[in-house]
């Protein structure tokens, strides 16, 4: 039986949406919006019923009267992937994306419930397995395995036909022919098929991906998309500032792929990591921040009133204020052969799909961190057969005291003093493990939370570094500011920055405090924002 959803407004919500919109009609059988569609207003009914169908033709949902019709792609713009079939004469209110915007901004409580209810459409969408993209190709092809996992954290609905289903035999007729280069085949509901993409050019095809002009100007440019660069976004662009955010890879950074916070202020019950991010990059968009990604930041020249930063594909952005949070890049094991089992055995993260893939199976789970703790709980409430092992003599030394006694409740087997020095396995499939002292373990996954390198490379000389190469600021950068790097107007912010506390809700704070020193900067240098 298909749900329907009734009155989710007030008499009094419903007439301050018909404020912001125009009232419209449609007949039964009349489609408001269809796969493959750019754009489509907010409806908000007031008579009738509107039925939701997957690509199938399946009815998902029916909205009735005082609900309204839409998801989060009426914020970031993504090409629709469900149709929209008026099932009973339909009266309603029309809100376009920029009013929408406005009554976001203008309408605290009413936004509050909108957007709440965006963020739940789309997680339910997401457990579903006949909505989205579809992305046609084999497990063993580490392109495929690299896209899937890029959607995964972009929180985009997809179905993934790996071959090892029953569609197996139909799967291997459709790729026939291709070279390995033109897999994964990706096909756009409502769109053409696109062979291989990359990130950004998948990004940009289904219309979430900012495409960015040769040369963009901004007040405030933030390079890297986790809690500490989007909270930046969020204050920045709330404040007025015109801001852009560019990250090369999926926005939420490593805190979008922990399975579970559980000690950030307000939720606590915890809170997924990646429900966090999606609920920063959402909250960003509201206030109009733009967010480009994938865009890899390549190299930066100081400026007098502005920064340039240049961007993969020949591409500039000049900002009165530029803010550092790339964050880091998760660290790999020392042993030959990894990339061999990475994304088919070997894992950086604990989603759902590996989560399914592992019960009942020996995994082991290498990192001494909170992050580790939380994957390996999380995998043995699964099902699954956990090892914990970590370098150091004591957890107590990296990891906090809950999280210990949470291992030991759900009977996660902990080695102390414990390093990898070889893997077993063949195609991709570990089945063993050597340590460093000659133990042998037989694992069939692995879970790697080792911690992660700063993504500063690319600095250069230009900003000044510590010896690991995070970013120093304060006084161990000359100045006095406790965000502040050696160049007037660039900051840095997060796990990049050297000395920082590697804490979710620091970064955030962080992230909201460098707007307060960009608003100083700009009016020390006599650049006010939009100037």
């Amino acid at each position: 039986m298909v749900a329907t959803v009734e009155s989710l407004f007030s008499p009094e919500q419903m007439r301050t949406l018909g404020e912001y919109g125009d009232e419209r009609s449609a007949a039964a059988g009349d489609v408001l919006f269809k796969p493959g569609d750019r754009i489509y207003p907010l409806v908000v009914i007031l008579e009738g019923e509107v039925a939701i169908l997957d690509g199938s033709g399946n009815e998902v949902i029916r909205h009735g009267a005082s609900s309204f019709v839409g998801e989060l792609n009426l914020l970031t713009g993504q090409t629709v992937y469900l149709t929209a079939l008026v099932t009973q004469p339909l009266r309603y209110i029309a809100v376009e994306r920029e009013r929408l915007r406005e009554l976001l901004r203008e309408q605290a409580q009413l936004g509050d419930v909108l957007l709440s209810d965006f963020t739940a459409r789309r997680e339910s969408l997401q457990r579903r397995s006949s909505v989205g993209i579809e992305v046609l190709g084999p497990r063993t092809s580490s392109s495929t395995r690299a896209l899937v996992d890029y959607l995964g954290r972009s929180r985009i609905p997809y179905v993934w036909h790996d071959g090892e289903a029953a569609e197996g035999p139909g799967l291997a007729e459709q790729l026939a022919g291709l070279d390995d280069q033109e897999i994964p085949v990706v096909r756009i509901p409502g769109g053409s098929d696109l062979r291989n993409p990359s990130p950004g050019e998948l990004s940009r095809a289904i219309g979430i991906g900012l495409d960015l002009a040769p040369h963009e100007e901004a007040d405030l440019l933030i390079v890297g998309g986790g809690p500490a660069g989007l909270a930046a976004a969020v204050y920045g662009a709330s404040e007025g500032l015109s801001t852009l955010v560019v990250e090369s890879t999926a926005l939420g950074g490593q805190a979008g792929t922990s399975r579970r916070i559980e000690n950030y202020l307000g939720f606590p019950a915890g809170i997924a990591g990646s429900e966090l991010t999606s609920r920063a990059v959402t909250q960003a968009r509201k206030f109009n921040a733009r967010t480009a990604s994938p865009y890899r930041a390549v190299g930066i020249e100081p400026g007098g009133g502005r920064h340039r930063v240049h961007l993969e594909g020949e591409r500039t952005v000049d900002a009165r204020a530029v803010v550092l949070a790339t964050g880091a890049e998760y660290r790999r094991l020392p042993v030959e052969d990894i990339h061999d089992y990475e994304g088919l055995s070997i894992f950086y993260s604990a989603g759902p799909v590996e989560g399914e893939r592992c019960a009942a199976t020996r995994v082991g789970v290498v990192g001494g961190g909170n992050s580790a703790a939380q994957a390996a709980i999380w995998l043995a409430r699964g099902g699954a057969i956990v090892t914990l092992l970590h370098r150091r003599r004591d957890l107590h030394e990296t990891m906090s005291d809950y999280l210990i006694r949470d291992l030991e409740r759900y009977g996660v087997e902990v080695l102390d003093s414990s390093e990898i020095a070889k893997l077993h396995g063949s195609g991709g499939e570990l089945a063993s493990v050597t340590l460093r002292g000659g133990e042998k373990l037989p694992f069939s996954f692995l879970f790697l939370f080792l911690g992660a390198s700063p993504c500063t490379e690319w600095l250069g000389d230009t900003v000044r570094r510590d010896d690991a190469g995070f970013i120093l600021t304060g006084p161990g950068a000359g100045v006095s500011g406790l965000l502040e790097t050696n160049v007037p107007g660039i900051f840095a912010v997060g796990d990049v920055r050297s000395g920082s506390v590697k804490r979710c809700a620091t970064a955030v704070g962080e992230g909201a405090m460098a707007v307060q020193l960009v608003h100083q900067h700009l009016v020390a240098a006599g650049a006010p924002a939009g100037a």
